[in-house]
């Protein structure tokens, strides 16, 4: 079996390139071969065990399984995160919530990450920014075991908390920034998307109902509202589908300078405000 051989076994559920990157993925991590190895030729010199541990490797991406869960780690800023079904696998234009806190990054800053899954996000703020006291709530008690394993394996410090994100604390004047990437992929969308997602990440962390899909949006700004302290930031990854939506959502409650922004493949995926301490939640 060559490398061209197994990649083009996937092409029934990915495209040559994406095909590709997942199987030299499977071939450096779980074999440690590079992609010099690939093109040498040196698949087929993979020893009777290791050629055991492919095969089923091959079965569970045949069967849609992401290559993240199958190998049990997903890439993020730089670093190598442990994920498994019990979180939602972190997304490369996600890191764009990040950059948006460079303002701060010479100053102490207070910083909460709402859903925090495999803790990608907080604990890359966290190591980022040795000088913020970063937090993170997930109302999932697996979800929260393994982004303490990841914050131990990266000795970054965040305070983790199991919270409701829609039952929050009446918090005042606690953070500087309130970053969430909460669920809004309404139930209606579940048929277009692919079998990757649908059947293996974790329906908690990706659905809202069809006929209330800023559910999460709401109650964290309101939150929001009276924790951030004055000129706080609220940073949210966004569904572009109810951008609208959301920004006018966002103005009704009081926030300023509300604005949507586009990821790295063009789409609106990111809403930033600013708290307005006369603001009002609905």
């Amino acid at each position: 079996m060559t490398y061209n051989q197994l990649w083009r076994q996937l092409t029934p559920l990915y495209d040559d390139r994406e095909a590709q990157a997942i199987m030299r993925m499977v071939l450096e991590v779980a074999f440690g071969l590079s992609t010099v190895d690939l093109y040498m030729g040196k698949v087929s010199e993979l020893s009777a065990d290791s050629l055991l541990k492919l095969e089923e490797i091959m079965r569970r991406l045949l069967d849609s399984e992401p290559v993240q869960y199958v190998l049990g780690q997903a890439d993020f800023c730089g670093r190598t995160f442990k994920v498994c079904p019990g979180v939602l696998i972190p997304r490369p234009e996600t890191q764009q919530l990040l950059s948006m806190i460079a303002p701060a990054a010479d100053s102490p800053f207070t910083l909460l990450d709402i859903g925090t899954g495999s803790g990608c996000i907080a604990i890359t703020a966290a190591l980022d920014h040795p000088q913020a006291h970063v937090a993170a709530w997930d109302l999932s008690p697996a979800a929260l075991e393994i982004a303490r394993a990841n914050a131990q394996r990266f000795q970054a410090q965040v305070d983790w908390g199991l919270q409701d994100a829609l039952h929050p604390p009446h918090d005042v004047d606690r953070w500087d920034f309130i970053m969430s990437n909460p669920p809004y992929i309404c139930l209606n969308e579940r048929p277009k998307m692919a079998d990757n997602v649908t059947h293996y990440e974790p329906e908690m962390a990706l659905y809202v109902p069809d006929d209330d899909p800023l559910r999460f949006y709401r109650a964290i700004a309101g939150y929001a509202c009276h924790a951030l302290r004055p000129q706080g930031r609220l940073l949210f990854e966004i569904n572009p589908l109810y951008a609208a939506p959301l920004q006018q959502m966002l103005l009704q409650m009081g926030f300023v300078h509300v604005a949507a922004t586009e990821d790295i493949f063009g789409k609106l995926r990111f809403m930033t405000a600013v708290s307005a301490k006369e603001a009002i939640p609905l």
